[in-house]
Formats: C-alpha cells, sequence, structure tokens
C-alpha cells in the first residue's frame, strides 16, 4: 500500500471525518490520522463531539429527561408509577452504546468511501517537494494538501486542573458515576448547562456559579430571561457576577471560595464540581514548527475565509481555528475544503450557523439577537409567540418558551430567530433555510404549516412581526 496521498486529514472529529469523506468522494487518495482511543484502546473515531461531547450528552439528556418525566409527569396522563429506582450504571452503559455506534458508524462510512485510516497521533515531520511528509501513528505519510482538524480541549480553571474525579471537564462530567447529593458549576455555558440539566433531573442540587453579570451573553436577552425563568423554577441554581477563589479538594468533594455581585464571601461546598469555561485549539503534539505553520496567541491555527492557512495547500477546519466551536460549523468548514481542493466553490455561511443549547427548555438561535441589531443600529420589527398557545405543545404537556422573529424594518428580510422551548433544536432549522433563501417574515407567515404541530409557533412568530397573530 503506498503511503502517498492527495489528501491527509489530521483529525478524526465532525471536521476531520466529514474532510475526508468529501475528498474522497471527489476522487482524491486519502487518508485520515485520529489517536482517540476506546477503552480497550481500539480506535474511537468522532473526536470530542462523539466521544465526550454532543453525543454522549444527549443520550443522558434523553435518560435523564425520561426519568423526570417518569417522576413528575407521568400521572398528569393517567400513568402511575410506584417503585421507580434510577440505575446509574445501566444510564451510562447505554450512553457508551450509543457512542460506540456512532464510532463503528464513522470506521464503515470510511471503507464505504476508501479513505485510508491510521489510528495514532498525526503530526508534520517536514515540506518536501511533493507536499508534506506527516507522522502518522508509527507509520510516514505524504501528502499533496493536509487538512489540519484537531478540535479543541476543554479549558481548565488555573490553579484547579482536572482530575477527573472531582474537578471535572465535559470527559468526566459524563462517568459520574452515581448522582451527586450537591453538583457544582463554573461558567454557564453550553456544556455546562447540558450537564447541569442531566443531573438535576436525577436529583442532584446544582449550583451553577457564573462570572458575567448576565445569563447566557450571547443569546438574545428576551430568550435569556424566560429560559433563567424555567431555569428557576426548576430549581437550578444560577450565580450572576461572581468571583471565583481558591478550589480545593476537601475530603469527599470539592470547595469553592467565591464572592457574589456584591462583593460578598461565600463558599460552596460540593461533591463534584463541573468546571465549564470554554474551549481551547487543540494543537498540543502537531509540531506546526516543522512546517512554518502559524499560530495565533490562543493556538489556533490562522487562515483566512477559505481556511487556508499561511502554507501552500495546508488548510484546517472546526475548533482549531477562529469561528464558534460547533461540531456542524467543522463539518461544514471541512466539506468546503474538500471542494476547494477539487477547485469548486465550497459554501459556508457564518451569519446562518444555527446554535442549541439541549437544556430542557431546549434553546436554539440563528442570526442577530435584538440587542446586537440595537447596537448596530439596524431599524427591525419584532414577533413572538408564546408555545403557551400552541395547541401540539399543550398536547404535550409542554408549553414553556417562546419562539421570537427579527426582520428588517423597511424590507422585512428575517435578520434573526430565537426559540426556547420544546423541540426548539428542530425547530430552527427553518429558520435557517429561510435565512439562506433571503426569506421575509412575511414568507413563513404565507407558508402552510401542519396543524397541530409546534411549527406553527414559527409561523405565528412570523405573523407578530405584523402585528396579526391568529391564534393568540
Amino acid at each position: 500500500m503506498s503511503n502517498t496521498f492527495d489528501v491527509v486529514v489530521i483529525g478524526g472529529g465532525p471536521g476531520g471525518y466529514i474532510a475526508a469523506i468529501r475528498a474522497a468522494q471527489l476522487g482524491f487518495s486519502t487518508a485520515c490520522i485520529d489517536e482517540w482511543k476506546n477503552d480497550k484502546g481500539g480506535p474511537a473515531l468522532g473526536g470530542t463531539c462523539t466521544n465526550v461531547g454532543c453525543i454522549p450528552s444527549k443520550a443522558l439528556l434523553q435518560s435523564s429527561e425520561h426519568f423526570e418525566h417518569a417522576g413528575k409527569h407521568f400521572a398528569d396522563h393517567g400513568i402511575k408509577m410506584t417503585g421507580m429506582t434510577l440505575d446509574v450504571a445501566t444510564m451510562l452503559a447505554r450512553k457508551d452504546t450509543v457512542v460506540k455506534q456512532n464510532n463503528d458508524g464513522i470506521q464503515f462510512l470510511f471503507k464505504k468511501n476508501k479513505v485510508t485510516f491510521f489510528h495514532g497521533r498525526g503530526s508534520f515531520v517536514k515540506a518536501g517537494e511533493g507536499g508534506y511528509e506527516l507522522k502518522a501513528g508509527e507509520e510516514t505519510v505524504t501528502a499533496r494538501h493536509v487538512i489540519v482538524a484537531t478540535g479543541s480541549s476543554a479549558r481548565a480553571l488555573p490553579g484547579a486542573p482536572f482530575d477527573e474525579e472531582n474537578i471535572l471537564s465535559n470527559d468526566g462530567a459524563l462517568r459520574i458515576p452515581g448522582v451527586p447529593k450537591r453538583l457544582g458549576l463554573i461558567g454557564s455555558g453550553v456544556i455546562g448547562l447540558e450537564m447541569g440539566s442531566v443531573w438535576r433531573r436525577l436529583g442532584a442540587e446544582v449550583t451553577v456559579l457564573e462570572a458575567l453579570p448576565t445569563f447566557l451573553g450571547a443569546v438574545d436577552e428576551q430568550i435569556a430571561r424566560e429560559a433563567k425563568k424555567a431555569f428557576d423554577k426548576q430549581g437550578l441554581k444560577v450565580e450572576l457576577g461572581v468571583k471565583v477563589g481558591e478550589v480545593k479538594k476537601a475530603k469527599g468533594g470539592v470547595s469553592v471560595a467565591w464572592a457574589n455581585a456584591k462583593g460578598e464571601a461565600q463558599l460552596l461546598e460540593v461533591d463534584k464540581l463541573i468546571v465549564s469555561i470554554g474551549r481551547v485549539p487543540n494543537t498540543t503534539g502537531l509540531n506546526p514548527e516543522a512546517v512554518g505553520l502559524k499560530l495565533d496567541e490562543r493556538g489556533a491555527v490562522v487562515v483566512d475565509d477559505e481556511c487556508r492557512t499561511n502554507l501552500p495547500n495546508v488548510w484546517a477546519v472546526g475548533d482549531v481555528v477562529r469561528g464558534p466551536m460547533l461540531a456542524h460549523k467543522a463539518e461544514e468548514e471541512g466539506v468546503a475544503v474538500a471542494e476547494r481542493i477539487a477547485g469548486q466553490h465550497g459554501h459556508v455561511n457564518f451569519n446562518t450557523i444555527p446554535w442549541v443549547i439541549y437544556t430542557s427548555p431546549e434553546i436554539a438561535w440563528v442570526g442577530q439577537t435584538e440587542q446586537q441589531l440595537k447596537a448596530a443600529g439596524v431599524a427591525y420589527k419584532a414577533g413572538t409567540f408564546p408555545f403557551m398557545a400552541n395547541g401540539r405543545a399543550r398536547a404535550l404537556g409542554d408549553t414553556t418558551g417562546m419562539v421570537k422573529f427579527l426582520a428588517d424594518a423597511k424590507t422585512d428580510e428575517i435578520l434573526g430567530v430565537h426559540i426556547v422551548g420544546p423541540m426548539a433544536s428542530e425547530l430552527i432549522s427553518e429558520a435557517v433555510v429561510a435565512m439562506e433563501f433571503k426569506a421575509s417574515a412575511e414568507d413563513i407567515a404565507r407558508i402552510c404549516h401542519a396543524h397541530p404541530s409546534l411549527s406553527e409557533a414559527t409561523k405565528e412568530a412570523a405573523l407578530a412581526v405584523d402585528k396579526r397573530t391568529l391564534n393568540f
């Protein structure tokens, strides 16, 4: 087997494996190098997303939601539960099975598309006339084009490194063997809120310490307030504007010294502490200096708008470059780069990348927030519709939240759509499609939506932009 390829991808996460598959589809001889190992030492393709991120967290969110429904809401449907117990080990085992199915699925896709896979760390060795020499685990390969897709790693709190037993990253948060009585979270980002939601539903007393004075600052303010009300009602305690001090491992747990927004000293004692204060680009071991690959002050690979690095025929995508650290953003960049290598025109529109927080209620949005439009001086119209007025939401027994449309005051073009409520992660796709085609709020208002469906709330919010809702 020749170890010379047209395209070699370093990293097998969403950006990497998708880039490899698309490159192979376009007729390039393609290889992917990935070092992630399962608990038996074998390959575990899929990166952070599949192994310790998107996929396992959704599996646990689903399990914990079933548990909460059975314990608190089934009686409303005439379903009586007695003697209900929780088996965390089985729940975690199911999560692991879901992860393995995704790992195996990617390996199958590589075989189907004739992508050569090397299990081990990928790194640069040197540049040559034929391209770039790379280490691929124990082997050496040559690539005409290289796509760096090495992802990101959890940022640790200074002075409190992860031990994944008491002080946890997203990895450890997914493997807590039993429900902690008291769970602390530092940071109210996506990972923190999702993991906090899982363990709160299962019975943990959860406290979130957030340094920022506002809750979910990147989210539309009206939607964030609605989400905060729901979380408060559920018993998720969120402290804003805090200053975290010393974090110490104590007997049977962790203690966190912190000051509230007034500067008053506080002490939080918990059994487990999840730190969710962002992620850092993963370039450790890539050996970029061997070829002169340029990194920025954060350690991210520097790229232009088309994901080109400072080196000819070296590209980078996903969490390791600028832009949002989202799996679907990485996938789109991976496809776009493969197509650019083939001389095509890859498409990634940063203005229509959807964001989702898989809490209950779910939060999803695309485009600009109301505060962003105000800051930019853009004249806009807003329309909202509450799920409490939606028939399908009532039937589901989940009427929390709303859909919100923001449209240009003159042209009516949709500038942003924001949802907090049931199945927001699915509902946002309609808005993404509409915005890609430069649709107006009136376009959505005129489209027939199935009845009864949650999507009718989207139509009604679009109608509300023109102040003509039909069901509220």
